[in-house]
């Protein structure tokens, strides 16, 4: 959620961390998708988890998923959505992206989907519609990849991971262009289950807020691109429920 998979080598290192620092060891669990990961967390599988920020409103609605902490990256305690295309591309903006084809990450993702759902929305149409084709390439990192080299005419994706990836390995965005800078959203949260106990959970507040702090901490941090860990009200969320509730609106003519 806010590294490519090149960092992945460093989320194991951050909850090796945790897991010292809360004195219980931490099993590192993957999932397949978003939807997955908030099953997991719903019937007590995992414990807590990094997740998108449209999955967390989902999970907070649906059973009680709960905010721990989110990232403060590159100064700002937001995240955007970028439209990518080719470098070599002559679009230059969203309504150029017309009759092409398109790369959404995950069916629940708010910056890989949702948002561009939304925009779109707002103008009047659906990817459907707006577009010849689309895919799911499952990851910010596939659909950043897949517009390098030219698979897709277009995709949405993570700021976050654009930007990691833009910095540490320049050569992996050189091909991509951003043509389209959505508004900022709160960024993707470490959550927990209901029902943790309230003492593990307060621990794991208290270390990702404080992380930064750590001389080990930090330098893990940088390493994933983070300033810090961050507390935010759960209405930091509200724009993402509103454009869920956009996107979730019966249209006229279209069945539900």
């Amino acid at each position: 959620m806010i590294t490519p998979k090149e960092g992945l080598a460093y989320y194991r290192e951050f909850l090796e961390y945790l897991g010292r620092q809360i004195d219980q060891p931490v099993e590192y669990v993957d999932a397949e998708d978003y939807a997955e990961i908030n099953r997991k967390l719903e019937t007590g599988e995992l414990e807590a988890a990094f997740v998108c920020s449209g999955p967390y409103v989902d999970g907070k609605e649906k059973f009680g998923l709960e905010f721990i902490a989110a990232p403060q990256a590159y100064g700002e305690k937001v995240y955007y959505s970028y439209f990518i295309v080719p470098s070599k591309s002559q679009v230059t903006s969203l309504d150029g992206l017309k009759g092409k084809s398109f790369a959404f990450t995950d069916p629940l993702s708010n910056s890989g989907k949702l948002v561009p759902e939304y925009t779109l929305a707002r103008m009047g149409t659906t990817p459907e519609r707006f577009f010849s084709k689309i895919s799911y390439s499952g990851s910010h990192d596939k659909s950043i990849k897949a517009v390098s080299e030219g698979l897709v005419d277009g995709a949405a994706v993570d700021s976050l991971i654009w930007e990691y990836k833009n910095q540490k390995f320049p050569e992996q965005t050189a091909n991509t262009r951003i043509i389209f800078k959505s508004k900022p959203y709160a960024p993707p949260p470490f959550v927990v289950r209901p029902g943790l106990d309230p003492a593990i959970k307060e621990k794991l507040r208290q270390v990702m807020l404080n992380a930064h702090k750590s001389p080990e901490g930090k330098v893990i941090l940088s390493k994933m691109m983070i300033d810090r860990f961050v507390p935010l009200n759960d209405s930091a969320y509200d724009s993402v429920r509103q454009i869920k509730l956009w996107v979730d609106k019966p249209k006229p003519g279209k069945p539900r």
